[in-house]
């Protein structure tokens, strides 16, 4: 990185329009800078016949360098001008790799400070298992982490961050935000209808459900809308029928579902709801799904997995036609992994990130029948894990979101 020493002496004040004004070294800096990432300036020096690897046709070397990790990026802009051009900005590299169909991805963690309760995402890069920071989310500082819910659009390099809660006065959030991986810059959207915290939500055919929830008092909701992210509006869908603040949601075959988990002392059971955007409309969740799911969801293929809030419990798999749930095959989830959990999944391995950020990554397998006597296929996980570096030792999750890019 280049230093530039700015003298205090103090300078002549010059007027707008004198022709003796000269910029400082450091404005200096700044428009070279500038003129460096202006995209004409790559193009000119394309038709000049300037290489970006010597020796290597242009498609064939920008197809190597798009691959080079973001560890790199700065070390690489002091290579040449179209280098420079090419590192300099985050959206230019990532909207390249796009064109050229790169696909890769990348675990967006939103985690707060165990002591201070500040929020920060910190990004872990799934190939090559390094950890990255992006631009601060613009909301409120005194916020409890937990009260928001965060959804994604993968394939699209999105995610969306919703409602929420003011730590000391209890009073809920109708905040929406939006991160474009492309971008590296958060956007404020139009607020949800009704200010909302501890809710269920999930994405269906790329629109984003919110329902249930908290509101002003800790009064339970039943409200549900949903937000065009296209059009950026939003609008009221069905009621569910009943009062609930949500433990924890799934999308399934199409559907929204939406559960109240259970509560000490485990007097009363859980209440469970599942909406269908098809009909527009709620219905009660069967009975051995609501009485068995006892921790935070992901859907892989095709199947509800949870990975139970219960210390070295083993992952287990929701039977639709049974109405029950089976226990995985394998190791329960490595030791290293403490509660609280946040939970996602990508390319059929399930993503745990636990107290300070290490990562649990189970590799999901389909066992088949060794004989025709067992009735059905049946799954089995193989664990590993991520160890995060120890300036991460004082972070909490509080959800985990899987971008490509």
């Amino acid at each position: 990185m280049q230093r530039v020493r700015v003298s205090s002496r103090q300078a002549p004040v010059h007027k707008l329009g004198d022709s003796q004004m000269t910029l400082s070294p450091k404005f200096r800096l700044a428009a070279m800078e500038s003129a460096l990432l202006d995209p004409s300036l790559e193009l000119e020096l394309s038709l000049k016949g300037e290489p970006l690897i010597p020796g290597l046709p242009d498609d064939v070397a920008l197809n190597c360098l798009l691959r080079v990790p973001v560890d790199n990026h700065a070390a690489c802009r002091a290579v040449c001008k179209r280098w420079y051009s090419l590192f300099g900005s985050k959206e230019r590299f990532f909207t390249r790799r796009k064109e050229l169909g790169f696909h890769d991805p990348w675990l967006f963690v939103f985690a707060f400070h165990k002591c201070t309760g500040k929020i920060q995402w910190q990004v872990l890069d799934l190939n090559q298992f390094s950890w990255h920071t992006i631009p601060a989310m613009p909301c409120k500082d005194k916020v409890c982490p937990h009260g928001f819910r965060c959804v994604s659009m993968p394939s699209e390099g999105v995610l969306f961050v919703c409602g929420g809660v003011v730590s000391d006065v209890d009073c809920p959030l109708n905040l929406v935000l939006k991160y474009e991986i492309r971008k590296n810059r958060w956007t404020v959207m139009k607020k949800m209808i009704t200010a909302r915290s501890f809710f269920a939500s999930g994405v269906i055919d790329g629109m984003i459900y919110v329902a249930g929830g908290n509101s002003t008092d800790l009064f339970e909701l039943n409200s549900a809308e949903v937000l065009d992210p296209n059009r950026g509006t939003w609008q009221p869908v069905a009621s569910m029928g009943t009062n609930m603040a949500s433990y924890d949601a799934a999308v399934l075959d199409g559907k929204l579902l939406v559960t109240e988990g259970w509560f000490w002392p485990f007097y009363v059971v859980p209440r469970g709801q599942i909406y269908d955007p098809k009909t527009d409309n709620w219905e009660s969740m069967a009975t051995g799904l609501r009485e068995g799911w006892t921790g935070s969801s992901v859907v892989v293929y095709g199947h509800l997995f949870v990975v139970s809030e219960h210390e070295r419990t083993k992952l287990k798999v929701y039977d639709t036609e049974s109405d029950s749930w089976e226990t995985v095959e394998g190791p329960p989830l490595p030791e290293q992994i403490c509660k609280p959990f946040s939970v996602n999944c990508c390319d059929g391995r399930i993503l745990v990130v636990g107290r300070n950020l290490h990562v649990a990554v189970g590799h999901i397998f389909l066992v088949y029948p060794r004989n025709t006597s067992e009735k059905r296929s049946c799954f089995s996980v193989q664990w590993q894990v991520i160890d995060a570096p120890e300036t991460l030792s004082d972070l909490t999750p509080s959800s985990a979101q899987v971008l490509f890019a």
